[in-house]
């Protein structure tokens, strides 16, 4: 396994090696600081790189209809991407389904991956507030929230995930 240094070192000559062959060959462009600085957020479980906003289960509702239940199904189940609604039990069938009820052991990484990675078609095109309101419906038809609890950067972290106990810190 490589050390962090090393590894950073890695990725830094592989980036700077991407850049001089674009310019070698004359396609692309160096990525701006401000372009750099857009996609370079990671949202921890503790949730201090949560953006400004918020939303609740009720404005999720509207959201979804129109950016999310095409892939995910109505109310979270039914579509033909992976469903969204489920519980620990399930973790237990063969083989065990993961959703987010069932599986993921932070509301926060639901928000970071919603926010990086949907709508599938338009990845990043969610507002923080389109994204906290779209975290707090799926988190509400989990059984997570309530319908008029507002989700933001202070109560986001605060949701308690069914499985959170169902994974190892990494101490590092």
């Amino acid at each position: 396994m490589l050390k962090p240094s090393l590894l950073s070192v890695s990725i830094l000559l592989g980036l700077g090696a991407a850049v001089v062959s674009a310019q070698s060959y004359g396609v692309g462009r160096p990525a701006s600081a401000e372009e750099v600085a857009a996609w370079d957020v990671t949202i921890g479980p503790e949730g201090h790189e949560l953006p400004e906003g918020s939303g609740t289960a009720k404005d999720g509702a509207q959201v979804y209809e129109v950016r999310c239940k095409e892939c995910h199904g109505e109310e979270g189940v039914g579509g033909d991407h992976a469903a969204l609604i489920g519980n620990p039990e399930q973790l237990k069938e063969t083989p065990p389904v993961k959703t987010v009820g069932s599986y993921w052991p932070y509301a926060t990484t639901l928000f970071d991956y919603t926010r990086r990675a949907m709508p599938f078609e338009e990845p990043g095109t969610l507002t923080a507030d389109q994204v906290y309101a779209v975290t707090a419906y799926v988190l509400y038809l989990n059984g997570l929230v309530g319908e008029d609890d507002v989700l933001d950067r202070e109560s986001l972290p605060q949701v308690v995930m069914p499985n959170r106990d169902g994974f190892v810190r990494d101490p590092r």
